[in-house]
């Protein structure tokens, strides 16, 4: 197993650990907490994970899509939404309007 694989179970042990909190209202204040840190990381994981797919295409010869999403354990389609500026969900996504007029 990896450094990052390891890192990995390590998050989930201790998320696991939460979850086994006996305390119904313990548990709670502790996911609130657990959340709060996820939302303060999130932005910038989603930036960095950006900034590297896109690096990646830029590259002569452009690495390819399936390629991107095998090396960072994703699949095709969510490196096509990074590449596209895709962000959120579905139903976030209008069609954008034809600049004119």
């Amino acid at each position: 197993m990896d450094d990052a694989s390891k890192e990995v179970q390590r998050v989930s042990d201790a998320l696991e650990a939460v979850d086994g909190i006996a305390d119904l209202e313990e548990r709670v204040r502790a996911r609130n907490q657990v959340l709060a840190l996820q939302s303060q990381k999130v932005k910038g994981w989603h930036a960095e994970r950006r900034d590297l797919v896109l690096a990646l295409r830029a590259e002569t010869p452009p690495v390819t899509i399936r390629a991107i999403a095998a090396r960072l354990d994703m699949s095709p389609g969510v490196v096509q939404d990074i590449i596209r500026g895709h962000t959120g969900s579905w139903k976030n996504r209008a069609p954008k309007e034809a600049d004119g007029g």
